[in-house]
């Protein structure tokens, strides 16, 4: 079944027996709600160079009397992708979708005493509250029903790759609960297994979690504020503990009848944007530590980037122990460049625009990446695991990047020739030998530096520019003169994405 698995310096999504590189898209929020509706879509979807669609697949349609599931909707999603030849990632909005409760059962909405709610300052809200343990329950056992029809109905064909849990879960509006229930534990000791596994891994937390819980004398017991600080910090702390032991449970129950991938998504806070200004609670970077000592159900936590600083985000989740997957971010000219960054510098699992059916046109820069992207994947794949990519996204703000390569120093900036300046560049290089080179993307050059000593020069051998079919290289043109200033330079043209091919040799 598809699984993660450890690949060299790479953690790689693995479907029958092969890596694989999610070039994905997330529906709308309510598409795929009708299959009649999702009928025009999943031709155009596939036209436009996706491999895998991200789908929400909500509790309140799969449950909508207790104890009575209806798997009509799934089923025929399934049979609607596999006519495509398209993947599945499947949305549990379930519990919460952005901090909020809308997707559960009426059902559950209608009883406010078996399923309390959050109070959000002052009032009781329509949240549903972490601490709701009848709450949890029955959003495991539906989890459960739904993974263990899944399996008997895709446990041979695999036509859905992952589950994402929830959907940017936490606190909206005020920093924790202040329900009665988490008010008590919040005046309670801050639970042992958290800050045994504090101790445990404090070389490895992230630092921003470290530093906090030094900054109060490292205690190994004491109550939240006593740990942590009088702080919203420590609000947010207590509430991820909560939404965690909440998720993981969900997930557990889930994996026990059916254990593919899961991960949790993040609606990512600013900088200096208190908790509750977005959902508190929710596993961004400096709580991941604590939803990861909360369980281990769950196996990775992903961000939802639509920041301008798209780069920082990814590098802030690929980390020891979290591989990355970017499951909502922008689409169009935007997507087409950042998709060649989080796959080549930090090997995300896939890489999905949000609102994908919204880009019908097959032209567009988005489907141009991803066609060029599908045919590198085998390449790049097999170099991920050595450790042997990187990418990058240039722009006036950060015109180049410069990192080493098999003993070579590669400096990559954007485009010029002739007076001509790009605007703006991106794109991937993986080495595939000792001297040799392929890269795609557009509007970049690259300039090779020796880092032995006694040989002070870099030459290229050749340039060739080419296509994958069926992964087997097809040669195009062999590049010189103005397509590579003369021999002085690795150049991508700004007008279009291409695939090439650089020999280069060194010389005293």
């Amino acid at each position: 079944m598809p699984h993660l698995e450890r690949r060299g310096a790479a953690t790689q999504l693995m479907v029958d027996g092969k890596p694989f590189l999610m070039l994905a898209g997330e529906l709308h929020n309510s598409s795929s709600s009708s299959l009649e509706y999702m009928k025009p879509i999943w031709p155009q979807l596939a036209a436009l160079g996706l491999n895998t669609v991200v789908t929400p697949l909500s509790w309140e349609l799969v449950e909508p009397a207790e104890g009575k599931y209806d798997f009509a909707l799934v089923d025929g999603l399934l049979a609607q992708a596999r006519e495509q030849h398209l993947r599945i990632v499947f949305l549990w909005l379930a519990s919460w979708k952005n901090g909020l409760s809308s997707y559960d059962p009426a059902w559950v909405k209608a009883d406010t005493h078996r399923f309390p709610r959050a109070v959000v300052r002052g009032s009781e809200s329509s949240i549903l509250s972490t601490f709701g343990r009848a709450t949890m329950e029955a959003d495991a056992r539906a989890f459960a029903a739904l993974m263990s029809h899944l399996r008997e109905v895709d446990g041979t064909q695999h036509t859905m790759l992952m589950m994402q849990l929830e959907n940017e879960v936490g606190i909206l509006g005020d920093s924790r609960d202040h329900s009665p229930a988490a008010e008590q534990a919040f005046q309670s000791a801050v639970p042992a297994e958290l800050v045994r596994y504090l101790a445990a891994h404090r070389n490895s937390l992230y630092p921003e979690l470290r530093e906090l819980w030094e900054q109060h004398g490292e205690k190994t017991s004491g109550t939240w504020t006593q740990v942590f600080g009088d702080t919203p910090r420590a609000d947010e702390i207590f509430m991820a503990w909560h939404y965690a032991g909440y998720v993981q449970a969900v997930a557990a129950a889930g994996k026990a009848a059916y254990p593919i991938p899961m991960y949790v998504n993040t609606w990512l806070a600013g900088e200096n944007t208190p908790p509750g200004s977005y959902p508190s609670g929710g596993p961004q970077p400096r709580v991941v530590d604590v939803w990861k000592a909360a369980g281990s159900a769950i196996d990775m936590y992903s961000p939802d980037i639509y920041q301008s600083n798209f780069t920082n985000w990814c590098d802030r989740y690929h980390r020891a122990g979290n591989p990355l997957f970017v499951p909502e971010t922008n689409g169009a000219g935007t997507g087409a460049a950042n998709a060649f960054y989080a796959i080549g510098e930090d090997a995300t699992l896939g890489f999905s625009p949000f609102a994908i059916e919204s880009d019908r046109d097959p032209d567009h820069e988005l489907a141009a990446s991803y066609r060029v992207l599908d045919q590198v994947a085998p390449v790049v794949l097999a170099a991920q695991t050595e450790g042997k990519t990187h990418g990058f996204v240039l722009d006036k703000g950060n015109p180049e990047v410069e990192f080493v390569m098999n003993g070579y120093t590669l400096r990559v900036s954007l485009d010029e020739i002739f007076g001509f300046h790009s605007e703006k560049g991106f794109g991937l290089i993986v080495a595939t030998g000792p001297d040799e080179f392929l890269a795609a993307g557009k509007g970049f050059r690259v300039v090779f530096t020796p880092r032995s000593a006694g040989q002070a020069h870099v030459g290229i051998a050749s340039i060739t520019e080419g296509r994958f079919d069926g992964g087997k290289w097809i040669e195009g043109r062999r590049l010189n003169g103005d397509e590579n200033d003369q021999g002085n330079y690795w150049r991508f043209d700004p007008r279009q994405i291409g695939i090439e091919k650089a020999v280069v040799y060194r010389f005293e």
